[in-house]
């Protein structure tokens, strides 16, 4: 046998491997989708998850749920629960990332007493599951009167985005040349614009990621919003799918059909952000 024939033999069993993967991770989603465009209710076995009687009454369902207020009037429920997951996601991000970059780059830059102690403190933390916390929590916020409102979710969750948020920034930072901050200081420049113009630039593809990590948190995050939220007009979208899971009845098309709707401002904001990562690849950089 040839160099390059070897050469064809691994790069097919090579390609083989990738389309296998591909095929194993993409078969769950397929019934996902499967189950959300089908017009049966029940589960049916088959190789290949095909819909039967396609149909878009299960989106509909989901999507256009309402409810009736005391008053009469109706609400579009799905649409303020949407509201409920994104606005506490973004806030979540926000104030974590916010806090965490400065906290972060101290870590990284200076030399303090309590240094190791705090970073490993912090760390700490995340050994401790949410259901853990759930209890404490909610008497917390049952005193400060701030159960079943974004702002109660939103300090539950940046309070625990916050150390990871802090050590996976300060690894970012330590990864920064010292140069290029001297360089920027003996230009005049102060300590924080050197920091504002230089380091935040260079940063800013960790700073994306960790932005996406604790807005997909947030998102997703399930235990602490059913043990502090209790109205519906206040649930999440993790909870919402949850009641689609009886204790006696399953409705595994809504429940698909839900995850198909819930799964797409993922997919938008990590493309947006895919795209601030690219970007600052290149930024920050001093002219040689």
């Amino acid at each position: 046998m040839t160099a390059s024939q070897r050469e064809l033999l691994e790069s097919i069993a090579a390609h083989a491997v990738i389309l296998a993967a591909v095929a194993f991770s993409l078969y769950p989603i397929l019934w996902v989708v499967s189950l959300a465009f089908s017009g049966s209710t029940s589960l049916e076995a088959q190789v290949m998850p095909v819909p039967t009687d396609p149909t878009l009454d299960n989106i509909r369902e989901v999507v256009g749920s309402t409810r009736t207020e005391v008053d009469g009037s109706q609400i579009w429920l799905f649409g303020r629960q949407l509201l409920n997951s994104i606005v506490v996601s973004i806030a979540t991000a926000v104030v974590g990332v916010a806090i965490a970059i400065p906290t972060a780059y101290a870590f990284a830059r200076f030399e303090f007493i309590g240094k190791r102690g705090g970073m490993r403190l912090l760390l700490a933390t995340q050994m401790f599951p949410a259901v853990a916390s759930a209890v404490p929590l909610f008497m917390i916020l049952e005193t400060l009167e701030l159960l079943n409102t974004r702002t109660g979710l939103v300090l539950c969750y940046a309070s625990t985005s916050i150390p990871f948020a802090v050590f996976q920034l300060r690894s970012a930072f330590e990864a920064i040349p010292t140069d290029l901050e001297e360089a920027a200081m003996v230009d005049g420049a102060t300590r924080f614009q050197a920091f504002l113009r230089v380091v935040l630039p260079v940063a800013r593809p960790a700073i994306a990621v960790t932005f996406l990590f604790a807005f997909m948190t947030a998102y997703n995050e399930f235990i602490l919003a059913a043990t502090l939220l209790n109205d519906e007009r206040a649930f999440t979208l993790p909870v919402v799918l949850q009641r689609f899971i009886g204790e006696y009845d399953a409705r595994w098309d809504l429940f698909a059909a839900g995850a198909i709707v819930v799964s797409l401002p993922v997919m938008l904001l990590f493309y947006q952000v895919q795209r601030h990562m690219v970007a600052g690849l290149g930024a920050g950089g001093v002219k040689g």
